[in-house]
């Protein structure tokens, strides 16, 4: 009678071993800053996100499909390593958003970031073309007021664009996914 149920906890503890290692060797949360170092182009935050910025992206809901769709227009600005983002996000619902990032960059290349609906302050770097955020941010409550974990990527693109890709994260398990393009406003993205 007992060996149903010692075969049945291992098979439990095997299928939970196995997803957690897929999971830290095999997905979005495996990639780690090294994984780009050396590569080119190298992303610099005073460089790439600076001046007025436009911004296209959607929203993936926990189904996997699209929840919303949004644009965005940011302005940045850097006094050295200190900067100020300002982002003004357009919904498909008819919601504005606005957020003001405060962003340092230290003389190691890590970034701390903080905005009025973050939790703290971000921790992020910069590695090749890459760079990752690490963050709690409070929804807002139209979206139900939750505090969810936020894993933020940044790609440089050879064209100059940035792809931005972020899970939200509650309990662990991934609630939403934003997949987005930036690149400078006064681009000519025509020949894109």
């Amino acid at each position: 009678m007992t060996d149903p149920i010692l075969f049945t906890l291992l098979g439990v503890a095997l299928t939970v071993g196995a997803v957690l290692l897929l999971r830290r060797v095999a997905s979005f949360s495996a990639q780690a800053p090294g994984d780009y170092a050396g590569a080119q182009p190298q992303f610099d935050l005073r460089r790439h996100l600076n001046g007025p910025i436009a911004c296209e992206g959607v929203i993936y809901g926990p189904t996997g499909r699209v929840a919303s769709r949004f644009s965005g227009a940011f302005e940045a600005t850097w006094e050295g390593n200190r900067g100020i983002m300002r982002e003004r996000f357009h919904y498909d619902s008819g919601t504005v958003q606005d957020r003001e990032w405060q962003l340092c960059i230290g003389n190691d290349g890590r970034i701390e970031a903080r905005a009025p609906d973050v939790i703290g302050a971000g921790q992020g770097d910069q590695s090749g073309p890459a760079v990752r955020l690490l963050y709690r941010l409070r929804l807002p409550e139209g979206a139900g007021g939750h505090v969810v974990d936020v894993t933020d990527w940044m790609y440089l693109t050879p064209g100059g664009a940035i792809v931005n890709r972020s899970e939200f994260r509650k309990f662990g398990i991934k609630v939403a996914e934003l997949v987005a393009t930036m690149h400078p406003a006064n681009a000519d993205r025509s020949a894109a």
